[in-house]
């Protein structure tokens, strides 16, 4: 990882590896909020599912 660091400022890009770094991290925070979005709606459809299930069993139909 020096290395890499060390070529970007000997050419003096260092403008160009810190846009790299804001890229990544920013991927990295959208895949990890959509992961906990996609968890969250998993578990609001499991208690929809069980209410349904609930309402089936002693809802007085």
């Amino acid at each position: 990882m020096n290395d890499v660091i060390a070529t970007f400022a000997e050419r003096g890009d260092l403008a160009h590896l810190a846009l790299l770094l804001w890229a990544l991290s920013a991927t990295g925070l959208a895949w990890f909020a959509l992961r906990e979005l996609a968890a969250a709606s998993r578990r609001f459809d499991d208690f929809v599912r069980e209410l349904a299930r609930f309402n089936d069993l002693f809802g007085g139909k």
